[in-house]
């Protein structure tokens, strides 16, 4: 599945509760699942169940740009699609996020 077709997935599954509750309460949301996700790693629990949180925070984040009108394929499309933002390389050679 392709970021645009989630994204159109998540749209359609959760969009009148996502447009009531608002880009604030959804952004608490996807707040409360990285937290799940970091307890998750921290207590290195069973890789199917961490990446079931992996997966919540994603679709957090897909439900907030959907909220926000935000196309995300073409976001990171345009951010990251020929290479690193810093330095322009494929392969990061930036030393500032070591």
């Amino acid at each position: 599945m392709e970021i645009r077709e989630f994204q159109e997935l998540i749209n359609q599954m959760y969009s009148d509760k996502d447009r009531q509750r608002g880009p604030a309460g959804t952004f608490l949301w996807l707040i409360e699942e990285i937290g799940e996700l970091a307890s998750a790693i921290g207590e290195g629990i069973d890789p199917n169940e961490k990446a079931k949180e992996f997966a919540d925070v994603f679709a957090w984040l897909v439900t907030l740009a959907n909220v926000e009108g935000i196309d995300l394929d073409k976001a990171v499309q345009m951010k990251y699609g020929k290479g690193c933002p810093g330095c322009g390389k494929l392969t990061c050679i930036c030393n500032d996020k070591l």
